[in-house]
């Protein structure tokens, strides 16, 4: 046992990826400035109200649009805001690494113009995260302003927040789209000091005397661990999700060609785990939906770093997955000299309802939340649990115990602990480290197979923080 004990300790404490050093008191401070931000596009034009204007498209000329940006940063995190174009997240980056975490378009380019597939009948990625409704494919408001206002700014927090009132209508939109809702949508989102994670709510109010039918979704476009100049979706990006089947429309079937299929026209959601194995664009549902798997994100295998959304899927059941497919990385030229609107990232849905055209009902006068954490992650190849604390990935061998773990509040020491039964395997408390992440290995001797292993992870005043089991293989 002093054996087992000691590997434990040398591996998890010890070793480089396991040192954090205490933060100076004027580091542990949020902040929110003011700042501008420039995007280019193809030329177009569209109508007043938001429609494309025919033959305006011109892929020869770059245009740029300058937007009012809001920034908050903390020692871990820069954020930046864009509330007059869709009152989105635009930027997430980890400074531990100074890399990016989500995909934003470098050149935009229309498309799906008079195909019937969107609200104004045409749609332009910018990326990041935004709320889209009151109906699906990126709903209506992904291109209009929202107000935008500061609900508090201490040295310890910031929460701001971006919102709009559906009281408008695109009289061309195609047949299958709602008209005005009355919904009233409100996103706060909130950085702390002391947490290397954003913590954002978004709130929908029906304001009308009736019940009515709408779609909400929260679009991520992901690409962590990117060049925060360029970022893209590589060949090592995993889509980590506690999902075990999926179902693709009739149209993407292409993309579930060796999954195995997994009854009910589903597929096991394996080989399209990996951003590479996506042969073309297309959708994936989770099937039948979340199942109430609190956490889903893509994982940069090229040098280990992630972002994951952390939520109550009880209230955001759906996960919609999409790609350009991987030729958009592979064919991917310079945007300015060939400009497309096929690009290599990930987009992960978060929806109300299983799937896109399956509406939900809003009782009259009442009210949506979703909360939502956004957290890097590094050092973690998988990760198995999550809550608004801790990212953990915990595996046994008959070998040994191997955990990683990502601390969203780093300057808390943390009390580990594992055992199997009554036998404790290793017990101590450890700093988390921001800027690799943290591994623990404790040896097993003659385990098992299917033999539970126990994990609590704890605060130094015994708060228990996340507690997770898993079987030996």
């Amino acid at each position: 046992m002093r054996v087992r004990f000691a590997v434990a300790l040398i591996a998890a404490v010890c070793a480089p990826h396991a040192v954090v050093h205490a933060a100076s008191p004027e580091t542990e401070r949020v902040s929110l400035t003011e700042s501008t931000i420039t995007w280019s596009t193809v030329k177009y034009a569209t109508t007043a109200d938001d429609g494309f204007v025919d033959g305006s498209l011109d892929k020869s000329v770059i245009v740029d649009r300058t937007f009012r940006a809001q920034v908050l940063e903390n020692r871990y995190l820069k954020v930046t805001l864009v509330p007059e174009f869709g009152g989105r997240i635009l930027s997430i980056i980890y400074k531990p690494t100074g890399h990016e975490q989500l995909y934003r378009t470098e050149v935009g380019v229309p498309y799906g113009m008079k195909a019937g597939n969107f609200y104004y009948d045409w749609l332009m990625v910018y990326g990041g995260i935004f709320p889209t409704f009151p109906d699906p494919e990126h709903g209506r408001t992904w291109l209009k302003s929202w107000d935008f206002r500061v609900v508090t700014q201490t040295s310890s927090e910031v929460t701001v927040a971006m919102s709009i009132r559906d009281d408008f209508a695109y009289a061309a939109a195609p047949k299958r789209f709602t008209g005005e809702s009355g919904i009233a949508a409100t996103y706060y989102v909130t950085l702390k000091a002391d947490r290397a994670a954003l913590d954002a709510r978004l709130v929908l109010q029906n304001t009308q005397s009736r019940t009515i039918e709408y779609e909400y979704w929260t679009c991520t476009t992901l690409a962590p661990g990117s060049d925060p100049d360029h970022p893209r979706t590589t060949a090592g990006a995993e889509i980590i999700a506690p999902v075990a089947a999926y179902v693709t429309p009739a149209w993407s079937a292409n993309i579930a060609a060796g999954d195995v299929p997994a009854g009910a026209g589903g597929y096991r959601f394996e080989r399209l785990r990996w951003f590479k194995n996506w042969p073309s664009m297309g959708i994936a549902y989770a099937a039948p939906d979340m199942q109430g798997g609190n956490f889903w994100g893509v994982i940069n295998h090229d040098n280990e770093e992630g972002i994951f959304r952390i939520a109550d899927n009880q209230v955001t059941r759906g996960l919609k997955m999409w790609t350009w497919g991987f030729p958009s990385f592979t064919d991917a030229g310079d945007p300015r000299r060939a400009p497309t609107e096929a690009q290599p990232y990930v987009e992960l849905w978060a929806g109300v309802t299983d799937q896109f055209f399956h509406p939900a009902r809003l009782p009259a006068s009442g009210e949506v939340s979703v909360a939502e954490t956004y957290s890097p992650t590094v050092g973690m190849s998988d990760v198995t649990q999550a809550n608004e604390n801790i990212l953990i990935n915990l595996t046994a061998d008959r070998s040994a115990v191997r955990l990683q773990f990502f601390s969203i509040v780093p300057e808390v020491p943390l009390l580990v602990t594992l055992k199997r039964g009554d036998a404790v395997l290793f017990n101590e408390t450890v700093m988390s480290d921001p800027n690799n992440g943290n591994r623990i290995i404790a040896p097993l001797a003659s385990a098992v197979r299917g033999e539970p292993v126990q994990l609590t992870i704890r605060s130094a005043d015994g708060k228990p923080l996340i507690a997770a089991e898993t079987q030996v293989k």
